[in-house]
């Protein structure tokens, strides 16, 4: 109260001062033709009394006086026309009124979009440590489904549904059957159903084991996700973490990631990391959509000065790059990774990247066993996003696979 009391007072003030000069319109400001005035009166005064000193001549005396005058008149003349022209300008009191009214309202609505009252100017560190807090006590799963509407019916033949229903009670006398529970998770998920169907996809993932991918994990994720109504919750966020651990440049997993960074206060990494999509590409991929449609928001939201980069001319090695070089020589091969990782290295060196490059270039240097440059690219990571906690355990876990911890 104390906070709108003051400003209040604030803008009564502002807007008293400005509707002053708007009334008075100026009169006190004194016209060059007054000046002019004084100067050519004395100058008529001077006239006379070098006349009658006989300093001057009868003749010029005449000829001077009638040359000032002329100027005196063109001067009253002038000074006549400003002082029209002020009374002119002097704002009526309606439209004092209204100026005044506009200011206020004016301030008072963008205050209250872009404000937050009560609330200091945050440092850094404290806005870091409020995202965390967020982070961390942000609702579980559960929590979000139970709070999403339910779903319209889809838009599904009865015949379908009732095939739906039958394999839905075949896996439950057949626990173990992978391929069932597969099917059943892609069938509840055309449904809509998608609380059952990332059930049904937690079961694929315990089943496969050791054989689950990074796409078993990012197409869990982002069952959970759908069915929170595009909320990254705590769980979410493990599964992402999983998927990353496998392959730090999985696209999917990394929208998503940058998505909970955005709902927990940190809009600065979304953006480094969805702009590194956009810059990783390719042009048609599923989440370069959705990105290009949040990217400028989110930069607004981070204070940034943002253009967006071309897609596709920033991509990295990735696993299937080092795959493709199986059919060179070894020479060849190691020369072209090589080329790859400096790329990526110098380019994280200049303009930096999310966790999920560098855990990249971390683990392309494991591979082509520079393990002391891999130790210290993870060391200058640690550095860079030590404010991080899901940054971090992206980093931790590559170091680990690599074998650098």
């Amino acid at each position: 109260m104390l906070f709108w009391a003051i400003t209040g007072l604030l803008t009564l003030v502002v807007v008293a001062a400005l509707a002053r000069a708007l009334m008075r319109g100026g009169e006190d400001a004194r016209p060059p033709a007054a000046y002019d005035l004084a100067v050519y009166r004395d100058q008529l005064k001077e006239v006379t009394r070098d006349l009658e000193r006989g300093v001057i001549s009868a003749a010029d005396a005449e000829r001077t006086q009638t040359e000032v005058s002329r100027r005196i008149l063109a001067a009253d003349a002038a000074q006549k026309r400003h002082e029209d022209t002020t009374k002119q300008g002097r704002g009526a009191p309606v439209v004092v009124g209204v100026t005044a009214l506009v200011l206020a309202v004016g301030a008072f609505a963008m205050y209250s979009e872009l404000g937050a009252p009560g609330y200091g100017d945050l440092a850094l560190s404290d806005r870091i440590e409020s995202a965390r807090i967020l982070r961390a006590e942000r609702p579980s799963q559960a929590s979000a489904e139970a709070s999403v509407p339910a779903a319209p019916a889809p838009d599904a033949s009865t015949d379908y549904t009732a095939l739906v229903v039958q394999l839905r009670n075949a896996v439950q006398t057949r626990p173990n059957d992978l391929q069932g529970f597969t099917l059943l998770s892609q069938a509840e998920a055309r449904l809509g159903n998608f609380a059952a169907a990332h059930a049904a996809k937690a079961t694929v993932l315990s089943l496969k084991g050791q054989d689950v991918s990074a796409t078993d994990y990012s197409e869990h994720a982002d069952l959970m996700i759908l069915s929170a109504g595009g909320y990254v919750s705590p769980e979410a966020e493990a599964v992402l973490e999983q998927a990353l651990a496998l392959n730090p440049g999985d696209g999917p997993s990394r929208y998503y990631y940058g998505l909970m960074m955005a709902q927990t206060g940190r809009p600065d990494t979304a953006l480094r990391i969805w702009d590194q999509l956009l810059r990783e590409g390719p042009p048609d991929a599923p989440w370069i959509s959705p990105v290009s449609a949040q990217i400028d928001d989110m930069a607004e939201r981070a204070g940034v000065d943002y253009a967006r980069p071309a897609i596709g001319t920033g991509r990295g090695p990735t696993a299937a790059d080092i795959d493709a070089a199986s059919d060179m020589s070894p020479a060849e091969r190691m020369q072209m990774i090589q080329g790859m990782v400096e790329g990526l290295s110098e380019r994280l060196a200049t303009d930096g990247g999310p966790a999920e490059e560098w855990a990249q270039l971390i683990s392309a240097l494991g591979v082509l066993g520079e393990f002391e440059r891999s130790r210290a690219i993870f060391e200058n990571a640690k550095q860079v996003f030590a404010e991080d906690p899901g940054a971090m355990d992206i980093l931790n876990n590559v170091a680990d696979r690599v074998g650098l911890e």
